[in-house]
């Protein structure tokens, strides 16, 4: 079963019948019983790049979707949890590096897949700790040269921080320590 904003039936509150009614300049979907508007928002994801010389680090997905395919490390924003501390926590997760994150490097929405809609935040980061290793969503953990990135790429948008990254759109990340 799709999970997609349309196919959502019933409110989250009081669990009365969703439908959809003209609110402003929107279809939005209201509940019968308590009225309340189920606004259906995108998640907040998360990414670090880290630098080392001309190479940045990049992670293989082992699960979840795009499996085989590599990305920037990234992660999700969980509830109540400050969006740097989120952007530390996953990168840990992902690569086992503790890291300084520094200057919002790009934003922007992901619209590659419908299910799943979300604004990206990348943020440059420093490595202060921890062993270069693969975990969570990650099978393997590479540093490529900036104008060689891995193939293919899972996220269109991590393409489109790479290309702005070269283009000096946003600026160099500091680098990192040899590890």
């Amino acid at each position: 079963m799709s999970c997609t904003p349309p196919q959502y039936r019933f409110c989250p509150c009081c669990g009365g019948v969703l439908s959809s009614r003209l609110r402003g300049d929107r279809e939005r979907l209201v509940c019968s019983n308590c009225r309340r508007v189920l606004y259906v928002n995108p998640a907040v994801g998360v990414a670090v790049v880290v630098r080392r010389g001309d190479q940045i680090l990049w992670g293989r997905r082992g699960r979840g979707p795009y499996p085989g395919a590599w990305c920037l490390p990234c992660g999700y924003v969980e509830w109540r949890e400050d969006l740097r501390a989120a952007a530390v926590r996953e990168f840990r997760e992902e690569t086992g590096l503790l890291v300084e994150v520094g200057e919002v490097l790009a934003v922007h929405s992901n619209f590659h897949d419908p299910e799943r809609l979300t604004v990206g935040v990348w943020f440059a980061g420093r490595v202060v700790g921890g062993i270069l290793q693969a975990g969570d969503d990650l099978a393997e953990v590479r540093f490529y040269p900036l104008d060689a990135p891995p193939a293919p790429l899972a996220f269109p948008t991590d393409a489109l921080v790479l290309a702005e990254l070269k283009q000096g759109k946003a600026r160099l990340i500091p680098e990192l320590p040899d590890l």
